[in-house]
């Protein structure tokens, strides 16, 4: 006996809106910074490894770091959230200024 085609629904395709390229870069946490500074240090160390390699390894480099040494990249981290906020209501209020004059 041959089998049915399954009666699957589908959901109707939800058209996302295009982001802006304009809008301001969300700020990087202080395990992006980390990540950042010592990629390079870690290929270096392990020529050869693998993408996802690098990853766990700069995971558990973070997670051996004391609070002292986490502190710099906490701090850059704080401040590029601070930027990013400024950007993004800077952002926002040429967003309502375009919208009221058309």
């Amino acid at each position: 006996m041959p089998k049915q085609a399954s009666a699957r629904k589908t959901k109707p395709r939800v058209e996302r809106r295009k982001k802006d390229p304009n809008a301001p870069k969300r700020g990087l946490s202080a395990y992006m910074f980390f990540a950042n500074d010592n990629r390079e240090k870690v290929r270096e160390e392990n020529p050869g490894i693998t993408f996802g390699q690098v990853g766990k390894m700069l995971g558990e480099k973070w997670k051996a770091l004391s609070d002292s040494e986490r502190r710099p990249y906490e701090e850059k981290a704080a401040a590029d959230k601070k930027r990013y906020e400024d950007e993004k209501a800077s952002y926002q209020a040429a967003g309502d200024d375009e919208e009221e004059s058309s």
